[in-house]
């Protein structure tokens, strides 16, 4: 085989080897590019084994982020990517300075709008994002922003998602990283946090001592209400225990009354006999004190003769 031969197929080697790299490509999954046909778009090539014309078809290439780093690739990544907002410093409504970054969560639905729509796709997130939250952050006041980071995150991925529409993006989240006020408004802050400990500490313990005072002054009540409960309780039972013992003693001499009264066998004998019964009582009792007189009722002499005629009663009685 000649020389010229050898060249020949060389080079017939060299054009097959550049059609194929140039016309067949092979898309990963979740991978896109996109195909431009004599400087206009073609069409999309997705994942798998793609065939385009060489020198006639193109892959375009564009910015995008693949691994946290804004890449210009003609392979697009389609999984959910996050886009880093530098921090910065914005002016709140009430003219305290503060510096500010957030995180973006979005993902590519619309790759031939994100192409073409835009130039430099991330850049132009971030930018929307830093200007979106200079206005954001100067209608809030400090200590609003400050507490309000959910608040912010929510309108913040509202006006991206409407934003970035037109871009072929979806933004999925967005959180703000870090919000730090100035050296002298931090300091404020943190004796302003000591204060308000100091504060509940102080409010809990004076609680703790009115809940101790009110279980005091209870348990006092309540002892109080058992002392009297009791105290009630047994001048019942005395009451109770003297009625019975009142009862018990009437029901003797009543009993007593009955028996003197079948012994006389008449009821005004049975009365002047008790009388007389309960003078002498009276009178035994006067003369055992320590008085040189003793007087004695004119009424007695009436009572010592109905004796004397009891006696004879009895008596007359017995010898019948």
């Amino acid at each position: 085989m000649d020389s010229g031969t050898l060249v020949g197929l060389a080079a017939l080697a060299f054009l097959v080897f550049v059609l194929i790299k140039n016309g067949v490509f092979i898309v990963s999954q979740q991978e896109a590019m996109i195909v431009e046909r004599l400087g206009r778009y073609h069409t999309t090539l997705e994942s798998g084994l793609n065939i385009i014309i060489p020198l006639l078809d193109k892959p375009r290439r564009i910015w995008w982020v693949q691994n946290g780093v804004f890449r210009h690739d003609d392979r697009i990544d389609l999984r959910e990517v996050i886009i880093d907002v530098p921090e910065q410093r914005v002016i709140t409504k009430d003219n305290a300075g503060i510096v500010i970054d957030a995180l973006i969560y979005m993902q590519i639905t619309d790759i031939r709008r994100a192409a073409y729509e835009v130039q430099t796709l991330p850049l132009a997130v971030q930018q929307l994002t830093q200007t979106t939250l200079r206005s954001l952050i100067g209608e809030m006041e400090l200590d609003h922003t400050l507490s309000s980071r959910e608040q912010i995150n929510t309108r913040l991925k509202e006006t991206l998602d409407d934003a970035t529409n037109k871009w072929g993006l979806k933004v999925s989240r967005v959180e703000i990283r870090n919000i730090t006020p100035p050296t002298d408004i931090q300091q404020a802050m943190e004796k302003q946090m000591q204060a308000e400990r100091e504060r509940r500490a102080q409010v809990l313990s004076a609680e703790g001592s009115k809940q101790s005072k009110i279980l005091e002054a209870e348990g006092d009540r309540q002892s109080r209400i058992a002392r009297s409960e009791g105290e009630k309780q047994e001048k019942i039972n005395q009451a109770l225990g003297d009625r019975e013992g009142f009862i018990a003693r009437a029901q003797g001499q009543a009993q007593a009354i009955d028996l003197v009264k079948n012994a006389f066998g008449s009821p005004e004998v049975t009365a002047s006999y008790l009388i007389a019964i309960e003078y002498l009582k009276r009178f035994g009792e006067m003369t055992q004190k320590n008085t040189d007189k003793v007087f004695i009722p004119y009424e007695a002499s009436g009572v010592l003769s109905s004796l004397g005629s009891i006696k004879e009663l009895l008596g007359g009685t017995k010898k019948g």
